[in-house]
C-alpha cells in the first residue's frame, strides 16, 4: 500500500440494488454516510478527531490524532456492517493526508481496521465533490458559488449557469490550520487577529489569481453556498439552537451582518464558553473561531448579502459516486 494519490472516479458498474456508504477523513471530522438498496440515506454521522493537529507544523502526523481517526473510522465500520453495507464502501482523506509526508501510515492503518483502501483526493476532486453535493441539495438561484472550508484547506467553487463547475481553487487554510498558526492564545490576542486576517486576505488574493486564470470569480456568482462544519455550526448559532439539528440548519439562510457579528463575538471568546453553546459539537470549539474568520472574510470581500446553508457536501457527492 502506497501514499499515492488514486483518480477519483465515477463507478460506471455499480449494482444499485446494495447499500453503500462513504466516509470522508478531513482535517479536523471524520464523518460516514450510508444509504439503503433505494438511495435513501440511512445514518450519518460525524466525530471529531482533529487528524491536522500539528501536521501544518511538523509536515507529520501526530501520533494520538492518528490513532482517534483509525478508531472512529474502525467504529463507522461496525456500523455500515450493520446496515448490511459489504463492498460498496469509499473511504477519501483531505489536506491533512495530503501534506502528511507519513501518509502512509494512515492508509496502511485504515486498511488494516477495514479492509478497504483509502483513497486521497486532491484540492480539485475534493472541490467537485463538495459543488456536486450541494449545489442540487438547496434551492437556490444559478450560478452559484460553494465554500467548503475544512480543518486544512478552503475550496472556492464557481458555478456556470448551466449548473456545472467553471473554476475552483483549493486553498491551504483551514480552521484547524489557521487555529494553530495565528490563534494560539485563549482567547487569541487582538495582535493574533490582526495576523490571522492578514493571512486569509493573502490567501483570498492568490485565489482570486487562480480563478480569474481559469476565467470566472466568485463575483459572477448570483448564491454563495457554504458547506462542511464551520458553516453549518454557525447557522445553528445564528439560528440559536439549543442543538444540533440538521433539518433545521440545511438551507437556512445566514445574512452576513449576523456572520460577521458571529465571528467577531467568538474571536473574543475562550473555548470553553464556546463549548457551552448549544449546538457546538464536542471538539469544534477550539477552531470554530477561525473558521467563522474566514467564512466571515470571503462573504465581506466579495459583498455577498447572504450565505445559504447546505448540510449536503462533499460526502454526499461520495456516496452519489457510487450510484
Amino acid at each position: 500500500m502506497t501514499g499515492v494519490p488514486r483518480v477519483l472516479l465515477p463507478i460506471n458498474e455499480v449494482d444499485v440494488s446494495v447499500p453503500r456508504a462513504a466516509v470522508d477523513v478531513g482535517s479536523n471530522s471524520v464523518r460516514l454516510l450510508i444509504a439503503d438498496a433505494s438511495g435513501a440515506r440511512i445514518t450519518r454521522e460525524m466525530t471529531v478527531t482533529r487528524l491536522a493537529t500539528g501536521v501544518d507544523r511538523t509536515g507529520h502526523l501526530d501520533d494520538r490524532a492518528l490513532e482517534r481517526t483509525v478508531a472512529t473510522i474502525a467504529g463507522y465500520r461496525d456500523i455500515w456492517r450493520s446496515h448490511g453495507v459489504t463492498d460498496r464502501v469509499r473511504i477519501t482523506a483531505t489536506s491533512a493526508v495530503r501534506d502528511a509526508a507519513d501518509r502512509d501510515r494512515f492508509f496502511a492503518a485504515v486498511l488494516e481496521a477495514t479492509g478497504v483502501e483509502a483513497e486521497l483526493l486532491s484540492g480539485e476532486d475534493e472541490a467537485a465533490l463538495a459543488f456536486g453535493g450541494a449545489s442540487g441539495a438547496v434551492e437556490v438561484t444559478a450560478p452559484t458559488a460553494v465554500v467548503d472550508i475544512g480543518g486544512g484547506s478552503t475550496e472556492l467553487i464557481v458555478g456556470t449557469r448551466e449548473g456545472a463547475v467553471g473554476g475552483s481553487v483549493s486553498l491551504q487554510l483551514g480552521c484547524v490550520r489557521l487555529a494553530e498558526r495565528d490563534l494560539g492564545d485563549d482567547p487569541p490576542s487582538s495582535g493574533q487577529l490582526v495576523t490571522a486576517q492578514a493571512t486569509i486576505e493573502q490567501l483570498l488574493d492568490r485565489a482570486d489569481g487562480a480563478l480569474a486564470e481559469q476565467g470566472v470569480s466568485m463575483g459572477d456568482a448570483t448564491t454563495l453556498i457554504a458547506v462542511a462544519g464551520t458553516a453549518t455550526t454557525l447557522g445553528a448559532l445564528d439560528l440559536q439552537l439549543d442543538a444540533y439539528l440538521e433539518e433545521k440548519i440545511h438551507g437556512h439562510r445566514l445574512p452576513a451582518a449576523a456572520l460577521h457579528r458571529l465571528a467577531s463575538d467568538l474571536a473574543t471568546m475562550r473555548s470553553a464558553a464556546r463549548a457551552r453553546m448549544g449546538p457546538m459539537q464536542p471538539g469544534r470549539e477550539g477552531v470554530i473561531h477561525a473558521g467563522a474568520m474566514i467564512l466571515s472574510a470571503i462573504v465581506r470581500r466579495y459583498e455577498v448579502p447572504e450565505v445559504v446553508i447546505s448540510e449536503s457536501d462533499s460526502l454526499d457527492g461520495l456516496l452519489d459516486s457510487l450510484a
